[in-house]
């Protein structure tokens, strides 16, 4: 790179992006005195494609300090930011500002910051003031956990107007959702992938127009895929699909579709979300779910009460043509028919199902059926 940017002058020269990037990279550019005057002054958008991992024992801390909250300082222009993973299944070091001064990750000009985040505090340290120009942010959260004792800046975020959140964990309060809503009043354009535990009741189109269409009147572009696990033993009633549809409809939303499957005996996964579906994962599918193809799904985790039998994974193979990690919890045993699916006697006469792109079948909570139905070598 060094030998490329000094063989000529390039003053139009304003986007930087660095693949494989580590953290050892850095050194790197503070020890190249040569460039520093490009970094500094002229480059204005900076994507990083970090290899380096995420790893329990690793001090997200520092990482940030050295790594993430050095960026700025390195390039003092700095306008757009955007940190992605390197590779399918791996994650990149969350940003982590515990603890951490307020001029950490720090810049009076930034207005667009993509990035991966420890916990959802951070997203709110994010919102803290700290990037006051901050019109876009897309933040992905690795964990939940908070502490009570953190006291967060609340004022309204006037000049935000893109915002996307996909947590990996499963919340429980969800008013805090609710209440970071209450702040972007002039958000234009939200994207959001929640799932939320312990409820005693759906999130259905009735939240999303409280909770979400009231507090913003100038959104107009909403994609989302939110899921609740509602405790059966709370409810009064049974849970369908077609009422929570309804509540969808009733707010304008015919695009969105709604799905229940039943993880166990005594809990529900609730899910509403917009079509066509954009996120790249989904988590407790069971056998019943919508006629829809899931284009961007790679990761999938399949769940039920009830067997999946093969026109199921027939059904799967068609409507999430990209898979690459499909996780299988059903200790539930095939019905005879299917299993004789896959007898040497009957195998030919049914159709094999393949999944061009799938790389890992997570089959640990699976009852043996399946693993001889995608093992069997006729197949």
């Amino acid at each position: 790179m060094e030998r490329i940017l000094l063989a000529t002058d390039y003053p139009n020269l304003t986007e930087l992006k660095i693949s494989h990037f580590h953290e050892d990279a850095l050194y790197y550019f503070v020890n190249k005195l040569s460039l520093q005057s490009i970094f500094r002054e002229q480059i204005t958008v900076l994507t990083l494609i970090n290899d380096d991992k995420y790893k329990k024992q690793r001090s997200l801390k520092n990482y940030s300090l050295y790594v993430y909250s050095f960026i700025f300082t390195l390039f003092e222009n700095l306008k757009k930011l955007s940190i992605t993973g390197g590779s399918f299944g791996s994650s990149y070091p969350g940003l982590s500002l515990r603890d951490l001064p307020f001029t950490t990750f720090s810049s009076p000009i930034l207005t667009h910051l993509y990035i991966n985040v420890d916990n959802f505090d951070d997203c709110l340290y994010l919102l803290d003031g700290r990037l006051r120009q901050l019109t876009t942010l897309c933040v992905t959260v690795y964990t939940v956990k908070s502490s009570s004792e953190i006291v967060h800046n609340m004022d309204k975020l006037c000049n935000l107007k893109y915002f996307s959140l996909k947590v990996s964990d499963l919340f429980e309060a969800y008013d805090k959702i609710s209440s970071l809503f209450r702040r972007m009043s002039n958000l234009e354009k939200l994207t959001l992938n929640i799932a939320v535990r312990r409820r005693t009741r759906v999130i259905d189109g009735t939240d999303i127009q409280h909770d979400i269409f009231d507090c913003m009147p100038q959104l107009h572009s909403f994609t989302f895929c939110i899921c609740a696990y509602v405790e059966m033993v709370d409810l009064s009633y049974k849970l369908t699909s077609e009422d929570i549809q309804q509540t969808l409809t009733d707010i304008g939303q015919q695009h969105a579709v709604s799905m229940v499957s039943y993880v166990t005996k005594k809990k529900a996964a609730c899910s509403i979300f917009s079509l066509p579906f954009e996120f790249d994962y989904l988590e407790d599918l069971g056998n019943k779910y919508p006629n829809t193809v899931f284009s961007y799904v790679t990761y999938l985790l399949v769940r039920d009460t009830v067997p999946f039998e093969h026109e199921f994974f027939m059904r799967i193979a068609r409507s999430f043509p990209s898979l690459k990690y499909l996780r299988i919890f059903n200790m539930k045993s095939q019905t005879l028919n299917s299993r004789m699916t896959f007898s040497s006697d009957n195998s030919q006469l049914y159709s094999i199902i393949e999944y061009p792109h799938l790389t890992i079948l997570d089959v640990k909570y699976a009852h043996r059926d399946y693993v001889e139905q995608f093992l069997n070598e006729a197949k």
